[in-house]
């Protein structure tokens, strides 16, 4: 069934809150909506609960609203509200890396979703089939410099997409910017035409492999190999990463154990790209680590990379944010699906 805004608005909340009562539906609806009576928002609950997308407990006034989502990386936030409290003042399940996570990564998609996704990544395939080789080959190199400028971007580098294109093209670097920026752009068209060229390598995971992507993401930029052996803090959050290098060491064991097992192709591509930004493995470089290494799985599979052109760079940072400091990851998710059928419908 198809919900107004107002409906979705009320299961985000529930959804979020676990457990409400009508009362404070009522306040959180009459924060966003002016004189929306009881009677409409008692309907909307009574729709949401008929439709099983809701759970109730007690009678009359006492009636109790429950969320059906159990798996706490599934609960949505409201973004923009989050957001609009200071830093400091926002309430953080999880100040430090959670190890219990790694038990909740599983049945990240409904059926209905997989098949929606199947469906589109047909496409995908059927189109790629249909090209002539010299067609293929500009749209993957029309894909790499996008992906290159965007990942880029999305770490700070000022480049616009067309000072990226003559870089990768012409290798003429863009005047007014700095060295390290034409070098984060190359070697993302390096780690890109590495897994371009090595098809099936990423479909049998290992950290040496994660490692090897890392190294061609940051050399020549004075970012040190392997795993770290000290703390790290994040920009924007007051999330803690590991600090101990056998337990880094544990947590990307145990990431490239569950995406080997993982058999949904798109679940292990988005577990691959938020679990090392969570886990932050690599002194720098994780977050670049992580999407290519997502295009990598979902490449290796037959389905469609990534370029994350459209994507806003603060959308981005806010979803990677939010599952760092409550392990919820439905707005990556989100953002994830919409930029695979945006890949989809643009390229090929």
């Amino acid at each position: 069934m198809k919900l107004n805004k107002r409906q979705s608005k009320i299961l985000e909340f529930i959804n979020s809150e676990q457990t409400v009562t009508r009362f404070e539906v009522e306040e959180f609806i009459n924060k966003t909506y002016d004189n929306v009576s009881k009677v409409t928002i008692i309907r909307d609950l009574d729709l949401l609960y008929k439709n099983k997308l809701i759970d109730k407990t007690g009678n009359a006034r006492s009636v109790t609203y429950l969320s059906l989502i159990k798996n706490e990386i599934l609960r949505p936030y409201n973004v923009e509200e989050y957001f609009s409290q200071n830093l400091d003042d926002r309430k953080i399940k999880y100040e430090q890396f959670n190890f219990e996570i790694f038990d909740n990564l599983q049945n990240i998609f409904s059926a209905d979703e997989l098949a929606d996704l199947e469906q589109t990544n047909q496409i995908y395939r059927k189109n790629i089939s249909n090209l002539f080789p010299i067609a293929l080959k500009k749209e993957f190199e029309r894909l790499l410099i996008e992906l290159s400028w965007k990942s880029s971007q999305i770490e700070g580098n000022t480049y616009t997409l067309l000072d990226t294109e003559v870089l990768i093209k012409d290798n003429i670097e863009a005047e007014g910017h700095k060295r390290e920026e034409a070098v984060m752009i190359l070697n993302h068209k390096k780690a890109i035409e590495y897994i371009f060229g090595n098809q099936a390598y990423f479909q049998d995971l290992t950290l040496r492999k994660i490692e090897e992507l890392h190294e061609i993401l940051t050399a020549d930029m004075n970012i040190p190999r392997g795993l770290r052996a000290s703390s790290v803090g994040i920009v924007g959050t007051n999330y803690k990463p590991l600090s101990n290098k056998h337990q880094i060491r544990e947590a990307m064991e145990k990431l490239v154990e569950l995406i080997n097992k993982t058999n949904r192709i798109i679940e292990k591509a988005l577990i691959a790209v938020l679990m090392i930004s969570y886990i932050q493995p690599f002194e720098d470089g994780n977050k670049r680590t992580g999407r290519i290494l997502a295009n990598a799985i979902l490449y290796s599979y037959g389905y469609c990379p990534l370029s994350y052109r459209s994507i806003k760079d603060t959308d981005y940072k806010k979803a990677v944010i939010i599952f760092y400091e409550n392990n919820s990851l439905e707005y990556f998710k989100r953002i994830f699906v919409e930029q695979f059928k945006f890949a989809v419908e643009k390229y090929f």
